[in-house]
């Protein structure tokens, strides 16, 4: 019984991931209000436009709001999956350009802890799905719990978004420090989000990479420079992605430029590019989880 249920799993994981491999990117900061989710619709939005099948997981599962900067209302969320009220292929909303969103709950304490079964369960529910996917961006929420490391470690490429301040940056060091020390994550994509100038954007990274270097042995590459752009706030007052409401505005422009760089990041030879293998790396770095579902 437990080696059929194994089985169909698979089997809808080959169906999700074939012809194509699924490039799974995580975006993170450590800290909250850096412009992260701003930066992953940007992304999701561009590569949506230029015919890329994607999908948005908000990883923040306890104050979700990809579906509300989008002006989407979601029926059901990811906590009616993990109680099992619906499957994950129930609650997929469809965003700009085709997108799919997957909308996590707001304002539910009990989702930023997931139980082992929980855990378990959510690592389920994406392997039963079907949905074909060219790219997977995952936001998670600020901070440094137990599921933005899951999501960061199984996560292909790791985008680190910063902004100019001291306390973004102490906290983008400290989950670059736990990803690389305790989980074997040594490779970052930083963006510069809300700087003065391309030149500000790369006085920030230095001042990330100085004590990366001098302490971690992780590798940090500067991907993006985006702008300080009054146009972000406007476009998040209508809904609205801002490359959509204002495709000419500077950060737009970023963003369109990091969204392209990113589709030509190399997807691996071997199995980590593959979604289905995304969700076994979730599974392997969660012994508890991985032992519920393996019962």
């Amino acid at each position: 019984m437990i080696e059929t249920s194994m089985q169909d799993q698979a089997s809808g994981l080959r169906r999700l991931t074939n012809p194509s491999r699924t490039k799974v990117i995580t975006v993170t900061g450590g800290k909250g209000g850096v412009g992260k989710t701003n930066v992953t619709l940007g992304m999701a939005a561009s590569m949506a436009r230029q015919g890329k099948k994607v999908m948005v997981l908000d990883a923040d599962l306890g104050l979700a709001n990809v579906d509300v900067l989008l002006g989407l209302r979601a029926g059901k969320n990811l906590s009616h999956v993990l109680q099992g009220v619906c499957d994950l292929k129930d609650i997929i909303l469809e965003g700009p350009h085709g997108m799919k969103i997957v909308p996590a709950s707001s304002g539910l304490q009990g989702m930023t802890e997931l139980t082992p079964a929980q855990h378990a369960g959510l690592i389920r529910a994406f392997g039963t799905l079907e949905e074909e996917v060219d790219v997977l961006l995952v936001d998670t929420a600020a901070g440094i719990s137990d599921m933005v490391l899951s999501f960061s470690r199984a996560a292909q490429d790791v985008v680190i978004v910063v902004c100019d301040e001291p306390t973004s940056i102490t906290d983008a060091y400290a989950l670059i420090k736990v990803l690389s020390r305790e989980h074997g994550v040594t490779r970052f994509k930083v963006v510069a989000n809300m700087v003065r100038s391309y030149r500000e954007g790369r006085d920030l990274f230095t001042k990330l990479t100085r004590v990366t270097e001098r302490f971690l042995n992780a590798n940090l590459e500067l991907v993006a420079c985006v702008p300080v752009d009054e146009r972000v706030r406007q476009a998040v007052r209508k809904q609205k992605v801002v490359i959509d409401a204002f495709p000419r505005s500077p950060a737009s422009l970023a963003m369109s430029a990091l969204a392209n760089k990113a589709l030509t990041w190399p997807v691996p030879r071997n199995p980590g590019g593959h979604l289905e293998f995304f969700v076994e790396r979730l599974l392997i770095k969660n012994d508890d989880a991985g032992e519920l579902i393996r019962e």
